[in-house]
């Protein structure tokens, strides 16, 4: 199946909230997604604590590495979902753009970092079906 559209998920470390949202919308998708992510300043490892909380649904992180984001990311995009990276994401136009108010993964327990897992597998459903996908 040939993706339908593109979305990129951005934030700050790519190590939490984006590598989640990347994930949900791979695996609901169901290959109708073309999925990118990166961080404005990636960190060296994907949160543990992330990785745990997405095994508990049965998505696994732990092969996932953080990354910067590219200009080739934001320019081949449809929708730009930004977690947080604030001014340090470019704007495009003629792209969708949401910045998702979502709690940033560090230094939470895994009870809160169900949360935000439940949080943005909550948003990313609703962005498909916003895209009629």
């Amino acid at each position: 199946m040939r993706p339908e559209a593109t979305v990129l998920f951005v934030c700050v470390h790519n190590a939490g909230r984006s590598q989640m949202a990347a994930a949900w919308m791979e695996h609901l998708s169901g290959g109708r997604v073309r999925v990118l992510s990166g961080g404005s300043r990636p960190a060296a490892q994907v949160n543990p604590v992330a990785v745990a909380a997405m095994a508990e649904v049965g998505l696994d992180l732990s092969a996932r590495t953080p990354q910067a984001w590219t200009e080739a990311g934001f320019r081949e995009a449809d929708v730009v979902v930004t977690m947080g990276c604030g001014d340090a994401c470019p704007s495009y136009p003629g792209k969708r753009y949401e910045d998702w108010e979502v709690a940033d993964p560090a230094g939470r327990t895994l009870e809160e970092v169900r949360a935000v897992r439940d949080d943005i597998e909550r948003r990313v459903r609703g962005l498909l079906e916003e895209m009629g996908l």
